[in-house]
C-alpha cells in the first residue's frame, strides 16, 4: 500500500509535468514569435514528452489503487531575451524536475516502495537525458553567438526532431 504521503508526492509531480509541458509551450510559442520555426517544433515535441511523463504518472497512481488529483498551474515565463536564455531557463527547470524525481525516490526507499523505486528508475535515467540534451544547445548556442547562419543551421536541425513515445510502457 502506498502512503499518502507518497501518494500525494506522485500527484505533485504528475501535475508538475503537465505543468511543465505548459512552460515549454510557452517557450514554442516566444521561437514561433521570433520566426524560430525549427526551435518551436523543438519545444512543441517537449511539450509532449512531458505530457507524456504526466500520463505515465496518471497510470501509475491509478495501478497504485490511489487517487489522482489535478491542481492550478502557474503561469510560465512568455519573454526572453534570446535563444540562449529560452534553453537556460529550459535546464534550470530541468533541474528542478531532476531533484523532484530525486525527492520522489527518497520517500519511496524510506517506505521500501520497491514498486514505486523500480518504476521511478526509468525518470532518473529520463532526467540525464533532458539535461544532456539542454545543455549540449546551450554549448551549441555560445559557439555560435553572433552567427546568423549558424543559428539557421540550428534551427534547421531542430525542425527535425519528433517523439516516438517509447513502446515498453
Amino acid at each position: 500500500m502506498v502512503s499518502e504521503k507518497l501518494m500525494k508526492a506522485l500527484n505533485d509531480q504528475l501535475n508538475y509535468e503537465f505543468e511543465s509541458a505548459h512552460y515549454y509551450l510557452a517557450m514554442a510559442a516566444y521561437c514561433a514569435d521570433q520566426d524560430l520555426d525549427g526551435f518551436e517544433n523543438f519545444f512543441l515535441v517537449q511539450a509532449e514528452e512531458e505530457r507524456f511523463h504526466a500520463m505515465k504518472f496518471f497510470n501509475f497512481i491509478k495501478e497504485m489503487d490511489g487517487r489522482v488529483s489535478m491542481q492550478q498551474m502557474r503561469e510560465p515565463k512568455n519573454d526572453f531575451n534570446s535563444l540562449k536564455e529560452v534553453f537556460e531557463t529550459a535546464l534550470s527547470h530541468e533541474e528542478s524536475v531532476t531533484k523532484r524525481i530525486y525527492n520522489l525516490m527518497d520517500i519511496a526507499k524510506e517506505e521500501r516502495q520497491h514498486a514505486t523505486i523500480s518504476w521511478l528508475n526509468w525518470f532518473v535515467d529520463e532526467q540525464v537525458e533532458e539535461e544532456s540534451t539542454m545543455k549540449g544547445i546551450i554549448k551549441k548556442l555560445e559557439r555560435l553567438e553572433g552567427n546568423s547562419h549558424g543559428i539557421f543551421m540550428l534551427d534547421k536541425e531542430m525542425a527535425q526532431r519528433t517523439f516516438t513515445p517509447p513502446t515498453n510502457e
